[in-house]
């Protein structure tokens, strides 16, 4: 199936995505303001950018878009066009996640990793109770917590 939108239209929207103070990024930042956490923001000093950083818990959440982090649910396609670019830009990005994951992890830091599909698409769960796990795994002693969208009936 053709594009809808010219290359010159398709190149200059996707020029136009942000990496940072994304629509999910921002929920999720808002919920848990609200339930008093404070944080820092894309911290330089630490592998990979986090997106939040809590010193006081010695923890950092990442906000991964499905597409340009290459997730496996029904947000994520493969384009059509330019396959072999694509592929390599999204494979990169992966390894430079896993990169910053492990240096995060070898510095003792832990590590939340939110879905887009958490907050968007047929799989989202509501703001409110995402950002409630966020809260209770922060205050929590666990490792690691990755949270996709779910199917819920």
């Amino acid at each position: 199936m053709a594009d809808v939108v010219s290359a010159e239209v398709r190149s200059r929207m996707m020029a136009g995505i942000r990496g940072k103070n994304t629509k999910p990024e921002m929920i999720i930042r808002r919920g848990l303001h609200a339930r008093g956490f404070r944080y820092l923001l894309h911290d330089k000093r630490l592998p990979g950018k986090p997106d939040l950083v809590f010193p006081k818990h010695r923890a950092v959440i990442f906000v991964h878009g499905c597409f340009w982090h290459g997730h496996g649910c029904h947000l994520f396609k493969w384009p059509k066009t330019r396959k072999e670019f694509w592929r390599k830009k999204i494979e990169r990005n992966r390894m430079v996640d896993a990169a910053a994951l492990a240096a995060l992890l070898g510095t003792n830091w832990r590590i939340g990793l939110v879905w887009e599909c958490a907050l968007k698409g047929r799989e989202a769960i509501p703001a409110d109770l995402l950002t409630g796990k966020i809260s209770c795994w922060l205050c929590s002693q666990r490792k690691c917590i990755e949270l996709r969208g779910t199917v819920t009936k």
